[in-house]
């Protein structure tokens, strides 16, 4: 039996992003999310201080870590091993948080913003996520074009992962980067191809968790309503490559992998 994807848990310490913009944005409500995720099941934590949603404006590097560094400080203290994620472009943001205790930095730029995120996981030993991208999150859902997404999505990814080797990076994963720059139609096409990015040969790391393309198909404005659907279509997909999964709703993912995992013990 294929194993059952990590469960990465969302920690949004954000006013502003798309699906729980404001909830977790004060320290004290962000580390205890965080700590509930780890309770729910979350094999690894993804903070982030920089909404990424479409539209998104960028935030000052001062302000990003002063949202992000506490809380890494204060989980670290609470659990000493769990994986944890800092989703960021900034240099200073990752050095930062790595210092503090993050060991992967999940770059939605896939080192377009600064490729000195490479040599900086390279020294800290990191492990490192390149996401495809196009665009930034200001402009990414400004009519979206491919002549195949399939096979650009690909070629980009295949660049970076050779890049960031050439930094002397080990450990590599990567990221196809539902709805960052992509139609409906071109997240569906990804989907349906998922398979495809073994020929890439690192871990892949998937994000669909209350998207709007899922929202589109079923009529539900409320990306928390997504929730059910966002189980839904990772089930069908687990047997698929995906290694990683970035969800906002751990419990109910962490409720799927104890069902997979009895259904497969019979």
């Amino acid at each position: 039996m294929k194993p059952f994807p990590h469960i990465m848990g969302i920690v949004n310490v954000t006013p502003d992003s798309f699906s729980d913009g404001g909830e977790t944005f004060t320290p004290e409500h962000a580390i205890a999310h965080a700590l509930q995720l780890i309770d729910e099941g979350a094999d690894i934590l993804d903070i982030g201080g920089e909404s990424s949603r479409p539209g998104a404006d960028s935030v000052h590097a001062e302000e990003e870590l002063r949202r992000v560094i506490p809380i890494i400080e204060a989980i670290r203290k609470h659990n000493p091993t769990i994986p944890i994620s800092i989703d960021t472009i900034k240099y200073s943001v990752a050095e930062a948080a790595l210092q503090a205790g993050a060991t992967i930095i999940n770059d939605i730029s896939g080192l377009e913003y600064d490729v000195r995120l490479a040599k900086l996981a390279e020294q800290y030993s990191a492990t490192l996520i390149l996401m495809h991208m196009k665009g930034t999150p200001k402009s990414m859902q400004d009519n979206p074009t491919y002549k195949n997404v399939l096979n650009e999505v690909m070629q980009n990814l295949r660049d970076k992962i050779r890049l960031a080797k050439s930094f002397g990076v080990k450990k590599i994963m990567a990221d196809v980067g539902i709805g960052f720059g992509k139609t409906a139609e071109h997240n569906w096409t990804l989907l349906q191809q998922h398979h495809r990015f073994a020929e890439l040969q690192v871990p892949m790391l998937l994000g669909i968790s209350r998207k709007s393309f899922l929202g589109a198909a079923l009529g539900y404005n409320n990306p928390k309503d997504r929730d059910m659907a966002t189980a839904l279509l990772h089930a069908l997909l687990l047997n698929t490559n995906v290694d990683t999964i970035r969800v906002h709703n751990v419990k109910l993912l962490s409720d799927l992998k104890i069902l997979y995992q009895r259904f497969h013990d019979i």
